[in-house]
């Protein structure tokens, strides 16, 4: 997900904090860890269904009306936070739909259909002048949050101010507001003491209640993707409560907070009867009550979702290894399952900063060194991904599925021209770094023991060092000082497309303009001069095509760098229990889209 400042023409580069010569999804697409919970009983995966597998994929399993019931999610750690402003995990995307409109949202449909847009909050889809630097949006009329009071443009300005402006700006999540946005540079924040909370931010203009003008510095002809992030979801400036605001958001959508959020151990939402049906295209809300459970062990959930002691495990990424294996050969189960192909990359992000890393030739030798089938292997083998030698997904307009820069016989790496490259680079009997995992997610755990493996074969010597999903992307892999401090030379991570093209899956991840100290995605801290070129000029560019020959080239150079380790385009193996309706794989949240469900449990 990024993009930059500027006045007119091609963006300057901004200028960054210094760093130390010696460091968040997507992900679009990360989770997590922490400890168990209880379950309820009925609707268990052993009743038969007439499905089949894999069909969730392309259909809508089990479609159904029926309303009523307790919908019950569950998750291996925690939200990065259920504040719409401050969550860039997909599974919060997806789940904070419930409580929280956006301007525009994706079409609720299995297969393409699923990553075009249509109006939320929006009236209509937004109109831009000539040049793609100024676009507007007419906010429908009468929408009312759970308190009964009227949601206004102003409201939806301010989200997008205190997730995006000032040195105390939300966290998490994206900054594509603050990198587009004109006439805002010298804006800092509602958050600034003495200022009045929108004094001084013109990129957006609010001429009435249900208008919003938005000022870009630069052509963005993709900007309406920008428009379905949850940064979108109105908040008015008297209920925020800065980070705090995540114990009770302020619903706009079909569901509200039934109590306070409980960090680590549950949300529950119940309906919202401010909510008006007529005015949503895509929030079935057919269960009467949703309940999260954190910091549930991933067997655990696993074990439960087989048993009908859950419906849905909110993290999306499949059940674990463990499980993975019984329910594809289980003819009994696999009715149940689906596997489908996502957009995302699992990869080991491969520092550009850290000595020795910071020579080229060095990680060129891990690239060549890694051992694919390993890697493969550690994500369920052919069930849990396809093996990948580029950065971008095959499904994104300018992936070339041909491109492989570091072959490898037999899958098992190239050890002779891993030697080569560790003697170019000065060790030739290698050297050490340490690899950052997530803790919880015993795939990523599998990977940075795989590549441990394979790297020793050439002397490049690893410790494996483990954290929480709920503050690996924020605070240990997203900190480029933690990062340093720690050696972090390798990180496992996970990427999902913030929207279908190059630029929604890798800006933020390999423009040099989008790293920053917290919350950071740019993992590898690759800031080269021809990328951060190429994605200033990609922004301006109207003809589709000329835009994926540029994602391309950018694909290819960043392979060059080898600033990152390529594992696997993930499949995941989703389990739906019979009593779950209106189940499809949503190809915008690579996961089953969470607004269509509801369940036949009284």
């Amino acid at each position: 997900m990024s993009i930059h400042h500027s006045t007119r023409g091609k963006p300057p580069r901004r200028s960054r904090a210094p760093r130390r010569a010696t460091a968040p999804a997507a992900v679009g697409t990360a989770l997590a860890l922490l400890l168990a919970a209880c379950g309820g009983g009925g609707g268990g995966g052993g009743e038969q269904s007439d499905a089949d597998f894999n069909e969730g994929e392309t259909t809508v399993v089990n479609p159904s009306d029926q309303t009523g019931g307790t919908l019950r999610y569950a998750v291996s750690s925690d939200f990065d936070s259920p504040d719409p402003g401050n969550t860039y995990y997909a599974y919060s995307w997806n789940f904070s739909r419930y409580y929280a409109r956006t301007l525009l949202t994706y079409v609720g449909a299995p297969g393409e259909e699923g990553v075009e847009l249509q109006p939320d909050l929006a009236e209509e889809m937004p109109e831009s002048n000539d040049d793609a630097t100024e676009w507007t949006v007419k906010l429908k009329k009468g929408l009312k949050y759970e308190d009964g009071s009227e949601i206004v443009a102003e409201d939806v300005k301010y989200a997008i101010a205190r997730s995006n402006f000032g040195s105390q700006a939300l966290p998490n999540g994206p900054k594509y507001f603050q990198e587009l946005l004109a006439d805002s540079e010298e804006y800092e924040g509602p958050y600034a003491e003495d200022n009045e909370p929108l004094a001084g931010f013109d990129g957006i203009e609010t001429p009435d209640d249900h208008t919003l003008v938005f000022h870009l510095n630069t052509s963005f002809s993709e900007f309406p993707y920008v428009l379905i992030q949850p940064q979108t979801a109105p908040v008015p400036a008297e209920v925020d409560r800065g980070e705090q605001y995540q114990t009770r958001v302020l619903s706009s959508g079909p569901y509200k907070f039934d109590g306070d959020y409980r960090p680590g151990v549950s949300l529950n939402l119940e309906r919202n009867e401010e909510w008006d049906a007529s005015t949503d295209p895509t929030r079935k809300a057919l269960p009467d009550r949703i309940e999260v459970q954190l910091g549930v062990d991933q067997n655990e959930i696993d074990q439960r979702l087989v048993n009908g002691e859950l419906d849905v495990d909110l993290g999306g990424a499949g059940v674990g290894p463990a499980m993975k294996g019984t329910l594809i050969t289980d003819e009994a189960q696999r009715h149940n399952v689906d596997n489908p192909q996502t957009n995302t990359l699992r990869y080991v992000n491969v520092n550009t900063v850290i000595e020795p890393l910071d020579d080229k030739a060095c990680r060129e030798a891990i690239l060549f060194a890694a051992d694919r089938d390993a890697l493969q292997r550690a994500w369920g083998g052919d069930t849990g991904g396809d093996v990948a030698s580029q950065i971008m997904p095959s499904a994104l307009p300018g992936a070339d599925p041909e491109m492989d820069l570091y072959p490898s016989p037999e899958g098992k790496g190239d050890l002779d021209k891993a030697r080569e490259k560790l003697e170019e680079c000065g060790h030739p009997d290698g050297f050490s770094t340490a690899i950052g995992a997530r803790a919880d997610r015993p795939s990523d755990v599998g990977t940075a023991e795989a590549l441990q493996q394979a790297l020793a074969r050439v002397g490049i010597e690893t410790e494996i060092k483990q954290y929480p999903s709920d503050s690996y992307t924020n605070t240990q892999a997203g900190s480029p000082d933690f990062v340093h401090d720690n050696d972090l030379g390798l990180t496992v991570y996970g990427w999902a497309p913030d929207w279908a093209s190059g630029y929604g899956f890798m800006s933020k991840i390999l423009d040099g303009d989008a790293i920053q100290q917290a919350g950071n995605v740019n993992v590898s801290e690759i800031d080269d001069e021809q990328i951060n070129t190429w994605f200033d000029e990609v922004v301006a560019i109207t003809d589709a095509d000329e835009r994926a020959d540029i994602y391309s080239r950018i694909d290819e150079r960043a392979m060059e760098e080898a600033a990152i380790l390529p594992a696997v385009f993930e499949r995941t193996v989703l389990y739906r229990p019979t009593s779950l309706t209106n189940v499809y794989y949503h190809a915008g949240y690579s996961m089953y889209d969470y607004m269509s469900l509801g369940t036949t449990r009284d």
